[in-house]
Parts: C-alpha cells; sequence; structure tokens
C-alpha cells in the first residue's frame, strides 16, 4: 500500500515517527516484518500500530493478539498504548508474554489434553523433584544420568513441539541409554495425574490443541484479527509453530525482530523463524527500520563491519544523525589483571570528567570474567552493581567450595560444616545433622568434632556412619595437606576428591559448565594471595562490600544479560579466541555457533552511546596455567576506518590488525575441522598463500614471546614492583616463584608473572 505522507491533522501516535516507523503502522493488511535494527526505535512503532489498529476501528481491543518476551515488555507496551488510546487498552485481554497467553488458553481447554482449568503450574524445584522420582523408579543411577540433565532434555523438546510419541530413537539415546523417550511419556503421565503441567507445557499443550480440535483453532483464527510479535527471533519452534497456526487464516501477522540479534540458541530460539518468514507467508511486506536513535555512527560502523561477515542474514545498513564521536578503541594490554586495573582507572577518569557511575557498563562473555573486576573495584573503592546474576563471591557454587575452604582452615566452623556436610549428596540428610547438633550443643563442642564422636555410637545407620566417616577423613586429609600443598591447588584436590566437580560435570547442562568455569576462577584468584587465610579473609571483605548506601554503581553484566540496555560508555572485555567466541559455543555448534557468538558482538558494540573500548589481552590464566592469547577474529572484522587501536605492550598497538587482516582467519571453519574458514579459503583461491599465511604465524609467535616476556631476566638481587606489596629485591628464585624482600611488606613469596622490573 501507498503510505500517506506526514499531515499536520495526523493522531498524536503518528507525529514523531520517521518515514518506516510510519510504514509500519499504517501498513495494515497483510503479513508484514520489521526487521528493526539495535536502537531504531521499535516499540515506538509497535506501540504506535496498536494504538492505530484500535484507534481507526480495525479490530475491537479484544480482537488484537500481541505477544512479547517478557512482562516487563508487556506492561511497557501496555502503558505506552493507555497513554495513547486512553481506557481501550484496558479491554486487550491478549496482550501479554507467550506463556501468560498459553496459560490463559489452556485453561479455557484444558479438559482436551486431560487437565483440569484449574491445573497447577509447576517450579524449577517441582519439577526436579518429580523427575527424580522417575528415574529412581526406574532403576536409573541418577549420579550418572542426573535429573536435570533429564529435565533440560524435555525442556529441549517442549521447545520444538515435540510431544512424547514424536520423539524419535536418536532424540532418546541423549538419557540413560535411550531411556529418555519412556521417562518423557512417564512424567507427562504423572504430571495429568496430579492436575499440573510445566513451562514448557502451556505452549505444547495449547499446540496440540489447535492440532487435534480443527474447531478451537478456527475460534482463534476468527477472534485475532491481527496478531503482532515482538523479538520474534527469539521465538522457538513451538512458539513459531503456534503463530503460524493462529494467522493461516487472515495473515494479518505483524512480526517484529532482528536477526542481528538472534543470540538465544541455548534457550531453544530459532534464528530460522524469522529468515524464513517470506517464505512461510509469500507476499510479505518487508520494513526496515535502520535509523538509529542510540549510537555514534563509528559505533555503528564497527558494529555493522562486524556482522556483515555473517552469511545467514536478511541484511540491513544502521546510520545515524548524531554527531560523528570517538572511534571504537581497542586495547590490547598485558593480562587479566592489568584489564581490571587499565577499566577502573579509565572509568574514575569518567567519573572526573563529570559522568555517572550508572552510565557506565562492562560487558563480558562468561560469568566467570567478572570476578578480577570485582575484586579489583573493591580494593579501589569503586562502587560496582552485578546485573543478571550474583556477584562472583555470592554464586551457589562459589559458596560451597569456600565453605570447604574455610572449613579446612578453621574446623570450629559450624556454618561451613552445616553447608558442605551434604553437598554433594552423601545420604547425610537433616535428620542427620539434627542428631550433630544435639551432641554438639550437649558437649559444647563444634560440629565437626561431634561428627568424630558420633561414629563411635550406634546413633545413626550404618550407611549414614559409613559417609560420614568418610567426609571427617577427607577433611583430616586435606587439612594435612594445606601446610604443604599451594591452596589453589589444595582447593583443586578438594573439589575433584568431594565430587563436587563430578556432580556437576554429570550434569551436563549450560549452566554446569558455566559453574564449572566459576570454580577455576576461583582458583585462580587464590594464587593470587600468600596462604589461604589472607584470601579468606580478602573474600569476607568483599561479601561486606554490598552493605554500602544506595549510590550510583557501575554494571557489570554479561553481553546475554545486556540484550535491550544502553549505556553513554561501555567495556568490552576479554576479546580474544577461546573466550569470544566461546570455545566451548565454537566445539558445540560448529558454524551456526560461530555466526550467533558474532550477533553477540554486534549485541555488545550497539549497547554503547556514545563511547566503546574492546579489551583484549596477550595473556590469560587457563586452569591455573599462564596462557598466550590471540585477539579475537570479531576485532580483525571491525573496519579499520571506524578504529582507533592502542597497547600497553611495545608494539602491541598494531598486533590485533597485523593477526587479522584482510581475513586471513585460519581459524574460522569450526566445522570443517581443519581450521580453514570462509577467509582463509578466499585467499587461498586467489593465489594469496597455499598454508598459514605467515603472518599469521608471526602475530601469534610475537604473542607468545610478548607473554614471556619479563619471565626469564629475573636474577636474585633484582629490584621489583608487586601492585599490592610495592617495591623489593629479590631474594631467592625457584622455578616460577619468587622470595621478595619488599620495603614496606616484608618477605613475600610471590609468582614472577605477578611483578615487574623497577
Amino acid at each position: 500500500m501507498t503510505v500517506p505522507a506526514p499531515s499536520p491533522n495526523d493522531p498524536a501516535y503518528l507525529q514523531g515517527l520517521n518515514p518506516p516507523q510510519r510504514e509500519a503502522v499504517l501498513t495494515t493488511e497483510g503479513p508484514i516484518l520489521v526487521l528493526a535494527g539495535a536502537g531504531t526505535g521499535k516499540t515506538a512503532a509497535l506501540t504506535a500500530r496498536l494504538a492505530h489498529l484500535v484507534a481507526t476501528r480495525r479490530a475491537w481491543p479484544s480482537e488484537i493478539l500481541a505477544v512479547t518476551f517478557t512482562n516487563r515488555a508487556a506492561r511497557e507496551m501496555r502503558a505506552r498504548v493507555g497513554k495513547m488510546i486512553g481506557d481501550a487498552v484496558e479491554g486487550m485481554p491478549w496482550l501479554g508474554t507467550f506463556h501468560a497467553i498459553a496459560a490463559k488458553m489452556l485453561r479455557r481447554h484444558a479438559e482436551l489434553v486431560g487437565l483440569q482449568s484449574n491445573f497447577t503450574i509447576l517450579d524449577t524445584d517441582d519439577q526436579l523433584r518429580l523427575l527424580k522420582q522417575l528415574v529412581q523408579a526406574e532403576g536409573i543411577d541418577e549420579k550418572r544420568w542426573p535429573a536435570r540433565q533429564l529435565a533440560g532434555l524435555i525442556d529441549q523438546w517442549k521447545n520444538k513441539g515435540l510431544i512424547p510419541e514424536d520423539v524419535g530413537a536418536g532424540e532418546s539415546e541423549g538419557y540413560a541409554n535411550g531411556k529418555g523417550q519412556k521417562l518423557y511419556a512417564a512424567y507427562q503421565a504423572r504430571l495429568r495425574a496430579v492436575n499440573a503441567c510445566d513451562f514448557g507445557d502451556l505452549l505444547l499443550h495449547v499446540l496440540t490443541i489447535l492440532k487435534r480440535h480443527r474447531d478451537v483453532l478456527e475460534q482463534y483464527q476468527e477472534r485475532f484479527k491481527y496478531i503482532m510479535v515482538d523479538e520474534y527471533q527469539d521465538t522457538n519452534s513451538s512458539q513459531y509453530l503456534w503463530l503460524r497456526l493462529l494467522a493461516q487464516t487472515r495473515k494479518n501477522i505483524c512480526c517484529v525482530g532482528d536477526d542481528d540479534q538472534s543470540i538465544y540458541s541455548w534457550r531453544g530460539a530459532e534464528v530460522a523463524n524469522i529468515l524464513r518468514f517470506e517464505k512461510d507467508f509469500p507476499g510479505a511486506t518487508i520494513i526496515r527500520l535502520e535509523q538509529n536513535y542510540r549510537s555514534t555512527p563509528h559505533i555503528l560502523g564497527a558494529a555493522s563491519g562486524v556482522i556483515a561477515e555473517n552469511g545467514n542474514r536478511l541484511g540491513k545498513t544502521l546510520w545515524t544523525d548524531i554527531d560523528v564521536g570517538e572511534k571504537v578503541r581497542v586495547v590490547g594490554i598485558w593480562d587479566g589483571p592489568e584489564e581490571a586495573r587499565r577499566v577502573g582507572e579509565e572509568i574514575e577518569a569518567v567519573e572526573r570528567r563529570g559522568g555517572s557511575y550508572d552510565d557506565v557498563a562492562i560487558l563480558v562473555r562468561a560469568q566467570h570474567q567478572t570476578r578480577e573486576f570485582e575484586d579489583r573495584f573493591i580494593q579501589i573503592g569503586l562502587p560496582y552493581r552485578i546485573v543478571g546474576g550474583f556477584r562472583f563471591y555470592e554464586r551457589a557454587e562459589i559458596r560451597d567450595a569456600l565453605a570447604y575452604l574455610r572449613l579446612v582452615n578453621q574446623p570450629a566452623d559450624d556454618l561451613a560444616f552445616e553447608r558442605i556436610v551434604n553437598m554433594p549428596k552423601r545420604g547425610l540428610g537433616d535428620k542427620a545433622v539434627e542428631k550433630l547438633h544435639r551432641l554438639a550443643r550437649a558437649e559444647g563442642i563444634p560440629l565437626a568434632l561431634a561428627a568424630a564422636r558420633i561414629l563411635d555410637t550406634d546413633e545413626m545407620t550404618p550407611q549414614a556412619r559409613r559417609s560420614l566417616g568418610n567426609f571427617i577423613g577427607d577433611l583430616a586429609r586435606w587439612r594435612d595437606r594445606a601446610a604443604t600443598l599451594p591452596h589453589a591447588e589444595l582447593a583443586r584436590q578438594i573439589l575433584d576428591e568431594s565430587g563436587y566437580t563430578a556432580m556437576l560435570q554429570a550434569e551436563r547442562s549450560t549452566e554446569s559448565a558455566g559453574r564449572l568455569e566459576n570454580l577455576s576462577e576461583l582458583a585462580r584468584a587464590m594464587e593470587e594471595y600468600e596462604t589461604l587465610g589472607a584470601f579468606l579473609e580478602h573474600v569476607s571483605l568483599v561479601m561486606d562490600n554490598e552493605a554500602q548506601a544506595e549510590t550510583a554503581k557501575v554494571t557489570i553484566m554479561t553481553i546475554h544479560a545486556a540484550k535491550g540496555l544502553e549505556f553513554d560508555t561501555v567495556f568490552l572485555a576479554g576479546w580474544e579466541e577461546g573466550i569470544f567466541p566461546s570455545q566451548r559455543a565454537l566445539d558445540e555448534g560448529g558454524l551456526n555457533s560461530l555466526e550467533e557468538e558474532r550477533r553477540l558482538a554486534y549485541v555488545a558494540i550497539t549497547r554503547a552511546r556514545r563511547l566503546c573500548t574492546i579489551l583484549h589481552a596477550a595473556n590469560r590464566r587457563i586452569y591455573g596455567q599462564w596462557t598466550s592469547s590471540i585477539p579475537s577474529r570479531f576485532v580483525g572484522e571491525l573496519p579499520p576506518e571506524h578504529v582507533e587501536a592502542e597497547s600497553s605492550m611495545s608494539g602491541g598497538a598494531s598486533l590485533w590488525r597485523a593477526n587479522w587482516s584482510e581475513n586471513t582467519d585460519p581459524f574460522a571453519n569450526v566445522q570443517r575441522g581443519d581450521g580453514r574458514g570462509p577467509g582463509w579459503q578466499r585467499a587461498q583461491s586467489s593465489g594469496q598463500f597455499s598454508r598459514e599465511p605467515v603472518r599469521i604465524v608471526e602475530a601469534r609467535t610475537a604473542a607468545i614471546s610478548i607473554g614471556n616476556k619479563g619471565r626469564s631476566d629475573m636474577s636474585v638481587g633484582l629490584r621489583v614492583f608487586h601492585q599490592k606489596f610495592g617495591y623489593g629485591m629479590v631474594a631467592e628464585i625457584e622455578g616460577n616463584k619468587l622470595e621478595i624482600d619488599f620495603e614496606t611488606a616484608g618477605r613475600k613469596r610471590v609468582m614472577d608473572s605477578f611483578v615487574s622490573v623497577a
């Protein structure tokens, strides 16, 4: 249709919209896909469209289905539309999240899937409890095949729209040697027996009803004259199929989304849903929102240059009227601790220039990367908040590990004992712990000593005594080792020998993998402290920090959690191969995962309004060992005209560009497994080289030499500097450990990587 030109007589909801936004509002009939780039005002267009449909009497409020992904987005949409059309918004019962709308439908037709209308929606804990019962009844070893793993599989199947009979043998092999499908069926039967469903069932049951009961489907197809969907790129297969069924008659469906911001495949999102919209709805109108109201041209240019490397995308070009501003900075630094120091100094400079901490964010690829920033900010008194997760030392797995360490360091720590006496499970439940408490109170002794004494009684079952005896023996053995073993290595051994590491490995989930990374980061953090006691004291001070008044704070969060947010100043940390893109993601998902990681980079850059700084380190500690790093391939994809590179290392300012210039990335094609990606293939076909590019080898060698610099030139009598202890003189050298007489702190034993020649 031809969109009318703006007029002074336009209703208020049309005023201020740019031409593509007006088109998205006024094109009411037929299938429409609105490709809304980052910061292009898609919410304004979406709410104005809703207001237009009601204000022009094209539909009653109750005849519009408007779907969002979060309650916050639904509330915001309802509030905005209310300001435009007044009380009419209260008559929009079908404006809400996928789950909320599906629950409403399911309660109307619950009997069609064997439920009653007052069914209960189980939370995760109840779901796991029920699955554990089924796993035990089947005689399956729950330690080898955790119920949490089965819950993850069932969730995947429900996201795909698969009921138990749809799950094939290949899919079922993922759990207990092919018993996944049988347990899924038993789980669904048990849910029906107790008149309950989980969150995945809300959509799955409605989808089943619409497929099997034509009259119900036709009722909703007739009811919904218009369908609108926000964040369409995040839909899973079940949501996609549900929407397609509802839209098949009228085809008045408007989907708003951005294929370049599809970053939730691990939650079941299918980027293919938005990519095939035109195939699903032939003749669809495609509207591109490309005017960005958030970021500077350099930031948009940098983000566009990176995302252009993806092959599976619909394509759009962001632009802005905002002043040019500063180029995106790419900063090469020595290692992780320097990264935290550098960012802290720059944030303090922002505040001195009149900026607010609230307008600053640090975005990381994985949660374990927050630890060094937290420790540094505590040290310098810089206020911060962790968004989308717990502060590092407050995470459950970290608290568990610290409880083990506290108990080794201080046997009378009853709180630590109580936390981990049955973690992982040792068959020592609440009744056993209560007996220990009674004995400890009666004799005025710590729980650990009470546990040792109760072993000589018959107050516990033989199995409980055996488990408790093994635990007490482990504690004694670890306490003996603590006298001679480096405490970081002691922590690793405790986590392994206690079964804690194996417990997380057995879960085989994205969450458990992240928790294992956090534990590795904990061990790395311990290496910076001379004794276990000194480290635990540091942790206590960190934990106490949150008691400060509510003031402006720097935001630290993962890139995933930052989607939809924006900040004046953004620091993007850890842009190195293996960290970002994530090596685990590449190993598991191949080229598809690489493209999603690149979309994540696009999202990260476009969170910045005015200043964006990308940092990469030449050295990282991986599982306690210093490892040389090379910059992320995404760094090499940044257009030079939008980037300013610098480095704290001699000759390092140009290292990243030498490393990844001209798309000669030899590691890109993770699908083939030979490390030769599209860039390699283009270069080879043009005759540029017939083997691994020489400059890549040279750049990698340069990074390694930089990483080793300063380690081989240590000698007794050399004056050095340590960030915490200040200046001192090397007294003894043992491998990579130094005995140093510090001028103010006395003699300390430190790793050579933490000192520099004074």
